[in-house]
């Protein structure tokens, strides 16, 4: 090993398959050495060993584990012998063979699971924190439980969990622009019967239910081979060839995605009949290996909370609240300042009183206080969700200026960080006792806020960097005091609370009120998951609501619900359990409720939160697992890749490098990673091999792979995905997950306008994967093809029109031009109302069907470029003049067209405006998120400016 070299890390970063010197300790004291391939796995230490001595004392292989010093130089014991030796990782290159401990199958699980959620389920039991342990028992049970049950249902029902119906919003095919189509013609539909070659083509109409479809091939399927044996189609299900998809249920066949956009691209749908002995498979399948799990061990019940023997009651204690601030630790500042702390008490976002302020000390690593904070309200008008909040900061002495009197100029703050605690604990307990608080680092804005009552009340895990203040919640009385129970808020007449301006939902009454309230509609009861209504019988109520969403719509509001986890004060709570259980009955839910909780789980404010929600739902589906990791291990090799790219792509051609690339596509150990998986992007559809020499990287700064598969049910057929790593792409997500609820809203006005919601998904710390949409380039590059020179490829207005013409003849033309006029209008509408920024032909892309759609969203809220103080954007959406030249069919004296258009924008623009609420608490939820364009109602007050303004720009 080289001199200043430590450890095997090196040899894991090399390319290609080359042999390393391994040592091998066996329980029986032999010791082995001998070359392993990098790609071999840990099991085949057991070839060897069988020919060495004393080879008969060894025990099943069953009984060993092997363990190992991995990456992060911790032991570690290795319970999947599959796993290669590139992806352990060794940090030595030693391996030992160790009698194992424990049940197997439960110890494999569990490095399943943490390898998977990125965090050692190690870490949760070290946390020794009885609400963490308490919140694992009981929803480990909890999603056990719902496995089981899951397992008990019938094949049809089992079928909606593992492979929910993937719907239009409305069930009418419809000309361009929403008309009904008169007479609307039959579909043709490709079927097949599985472990057959055979097909039929079998004609039907488009609101006929999936059951006459199947009807009509069994009756066709006796004719042609003479079946005397009678089958019910009742027994069958139809699949999509080549997917993970099914069509069923009493849905018209036009109604399903995949044949409305088989229909749209003028192709035929085909489809399998799949008898229902082969979905029971699947589901005996999936229930033996989680049954295996649950025997291994005792379900055991969270222990029982202890009894409340208070014997006065919280609110006959009319003392004010008062806390002891000790002493700080760790603490960085430049000498010649003064620390100070300040304490605000908040319910939600109201300040309860005056905020609180510590003397000044100087300046050390361990600042002493030891200073009694008293804040101007009593314990008896605490609300039960109130919140702690700390601010250090330090001060600055300026020198005095010659007549200056201003008491604000001798003094300037310098935040250095917060911290965040609740005042009873999530027993119900006012705390007592001493509590140090690790803190968060400050960020400096405009706003001056000190206190950060939106932030997490979990202290920061960093704690041997960050800085600590050490409080001490005082013993009021000499015995526990709880919150009282909601049976006794309906009791007593204290239905008050001792703030400035206080919201209905703080007030005891109406929250009393709440359980006799009818249901709000699941849209409205949105607005009540901010962070302003914090009363657990308001978020008992707003779950209440929501439970009414169907899978779909609660799909469309996943990615809201998960920044709301952010700021809930307890791991149990409401919101948590109902994303578990809704999981756990939709595999489709479960699948990105996963990725968006894992993509986050790098942020350490979140990722204990995260990791043990992550860890429930891996419990009550264990089958998915494998999935996830295999998932998973795809991404890995896909940012090792990107990594190599970035790494030598400036020192060699681009030829070069991307012949590099396709070779290091190639090897064994990415060919096998990067080949037969679900796709992240939509779980129902499989990416087979990998078509390693049609891969490339693209041009912008951060390399981005562009990954090509086959589909091997289609010849010729192509599925894209591209990978990029260095942009955060949650801001693209919310985007196009806005973009998708608007196009969903005009179709149930019955206004189609031929949007392309692309997917896109964040699956890691500024990692996260694209759709390519196929046959489709840049306006940019269409305009350069179609030029004699670059500098004037963006003036021609004809490259355009030019371009649909060659890929659409004769007939075609007008059918694109229409697909053109109603894309182009749907996306003014979009980028208008949600003020996306940076828009120019590189970012602006067409299908060869004519479809126009967006891409590349980081600035949106009006966060417009600038130059030099100018704004480079000054109009407030994209209608160029070679885009009315393709929608006025190339002829300039054609208003009727135009005019079609902008009344297509109006009246899209008006459906929205119908809307506005849903979209404004849309966004307020993703508060949270820590987007830089988001981050404040300041920036949400952008998007009601569009929908208040009902005159559209022209």
């Amino acid at each position: 090993m080289p001199p200043g070299e430590y450890g095997m890390l090196g040899e894991w970063e090399k390319e290609g398959d080359h042999d390393i010197m391994m040592d091998f300790l066996l329980p029986t004291g032999i010791f082995l050495k001998f070359p392993v391939s990098r790609n071999d796995t840990i099991g085949m230490v057991w070839r060897n060993a069988s020919s060495e001595p004393l080879y008969g004392a060894l025990s099943d292989a069953d009984a060993y584990v092997f363990t190992c010093i991995n990456s992060t130089a911790e032991r570690e014991e290795l319970e999947d012998e599959t796993r290669r030796l590139c992806d352990v990782r060794l940090f030595m290159s030693v391996l030992r063979l160790v009698a194992r401990e424990g049940d197997r199958v439960e110890k494999l699980t569990n490095t399943q699971i943490s390898l998977l959620i990125g965090k050692g389920l190690h870490e949760f039991d070290s946390q020794k924190n009885h609400e963490v342990n308490e919140f694992r028992t009981k929803m480990r049970s909890f999603c056990e439980e719902k496995a089981q049950d899951r397992q008990r249902l019938p094949w049809y029902q089992w079928m909606e969990y593992s492979f929910s119906c993937d719907l239009e919003p409305c069930v009418s095919l419809a000309e361009p622009g929403g008309i009904k189509t008169k007479g609307t013609k039959k579909i043709f539909v490709n079927v097949k019967f599985e472990a057959s070659d055979e097909s039929f083509m079998l004609q039907q109409e488009p609101q006929d239910l999936p059951v006459i479809l199947m009807r009509s091939a069994l009756k066709k399927k006796a004719t042609v081979f003479r079946s005397v044996r009678q089958e019910k189609p009742e027994d069958y299900t139809l699949q999509v060839n080549g997917r993970w998809e099914f069509i069923y249920g009493k849905y018209p066949l036009c109604q399903f995605k995949y044949i409305f956009s088989c229909l749209r691209g003028g192709q035929t749908p085909h489809l399998t009949m799949v008898h229902h002995s082969t979905v029971v498979k699947y589901q005996e399948e999936q229930g033996c290996l989680g049954s295996q799990v649950s025997k291994s061990r005792s379900l055991s019940k969270p222990p029982p909370l202890p009894v409340k023997k208070n014997t006065s009651s919280l609110w006959s204690i009319e003392e004010p609240f008062h806390i002891h601030l000790l002493q700080g630790y760790r603490v960085n500042a430049d000498e010649g300042m003064k620390l100070v702390v300040q304490a605000g008490l908040f319910h939600g976002s109201e300040l309860l009183c005056k905020v609180v302020t510590s003397g000044e000390v100087n300046v050390c690593s361990e600042p002493l206080w030891d200073q009694k904070l008293v804040f101007d309200i009593s314990v008896s008008d605490l609300p039960r969700m109130s919140r702690l909040c700390f601010a250090l900061y330090a001060v600055i002495e300026k020198a005095k200026k010659p007549r200056s009197t201003k008491k604000k100029n001798k003094k300037a703050d310098c935040p250095l960080a917060w911290v965040n605690t609740m005042v009873f604990d999530y027993k119900d307990q006012l705390k007592t006792g001493e509590f140090l608080l690790s803190t968060w680092p400050s960020v400096p804005d405009d706003k001056g806020d000190l206190l950060n009552p939106m932030g997490t009340v979990e202290k920061n895990p960093n704690v041997d960097s960050a800085a600590g203040l050490l409080i001490r919640f005082p013993n009021i009385r000499p015995h526990p005091l709880y919150y009282p129970h909601f049976d006794k808020f309906i009791q007593s007449d204290h239905g008050r609370f001792n703030v400035k301006k206080p919201d209905v939902c703080h007030c005891v009454q109406m929250v009393a009120f709440l359980q006799k309230w009818p249901d709000l509609p699941a849209l409205h009861a949105l607005e009540l998951l901010d962070y302003s209504f914090p009363d657990p019988m308001v978020r008992s109520f707003t779950i209440r609501c929501l439970r009414k969403l169907r899978d779909e719509e609660l799909l469309q509001y996943l990615l809201q619900l998960v920044q709301v986890l952010k700021y809930e004060s307890y791991l149990d709570c409401d919101l948590a359990t109902f994303l578990l259980e809704r999981a756990l009955s939709n595999k489709r839910i479960g699948h990105f409720l996963f990725w968006h909780l894992r993509s986050e789980m790098h942020v350490s404010s979140v990722s204990l939160r995260f990791g043990l929600i992550l860890e429930a739902y891996c419990r009550g589906n264990i089958y998915h697992i494998k999935s996830l990791c295999k998932q998973n291990e795809a991404l890995n090799k896909m940012k090792a890749l990107n990594d190599f790219v970035k790494s030598g792509w400036q020192k060699t051609s681009r030829q070069q490098m991307t012949d590099d690339m396709k070779l290091c596509i190639k090897q064994e150990a990415y060919m096998e990673a990067l080949s037969y998986l679900l796709s992240p992007l939509n779980p129902s559809i499989m990416l087979s091999e990998i078509c390693a020499d049609r891969c490339k990287f693209m041009d912008s700064k951060m390399k981005p792979l562009w990954l090509m598969y086959k589909n091997k049910w289609v010849q010729g057929d192509t599925v894209g995905i591209i990978f990029k790593n260095g942009d955060d792409l949650r801001q693209d997500m919310l985007t196009l997950q806005m973009i998708q609820l608007m196009e969903i809203l005009w179709k149930k006005e019955g206004l189609d306008l031929r949007m392309i919601p692309y997917g896109c998904l964040s699956t890691g710390n500024k990692t996260g994967l694209i759709e390519v949409v196929k046959n489709s380039d840049t306006i940019a590059n269409i305009q350069r093809n179609n030029s004699n020179s670059a500098a004037t490829a963006a003036f021609n207005k004809d490259a355009l029109l030019n371009w649909l013409k060659s890929k659409n003849p004769e007939d075609k033309l007008d059918q694109a031009i229409e697909e053109f006029t109603l894309s182009c209008a749907g996306y003014c509408v979009a980028t208008y109302v949600l003020g996306i920024g940076d828009r120019h032909n590189d970012n602006i892309m067409i299908k060869e069907t004519g479809q126009l759609f967006h891409i590349d969203f980081g600035h949106f809220l009006g966060n417009f470029k600038s130059k030099f103080g100018i704004n480079r954007e000054r109009v407030p959406f994209i209608l160029t003049y070679d885009f009315v030249h393709v929608i006025q069919q190339g002829r300039t004296n054609n208003s009727e067209k135009f005019e079609r258009f902008r009344e297509c924008c109006e009246q899209a623009y008006k459906i929205l405006c119908r809307n506005g609420t849903l979209f404004v608490n849309l966004f307020a939820m993703m508060k949270a998120a820590g987007l830089p364009e988001l981050s404040s109602f300041k920036d949400i007050q952008y998007l009601k400016c569009p929908f208040q303004n009902m005159v559209m720009i022209w």
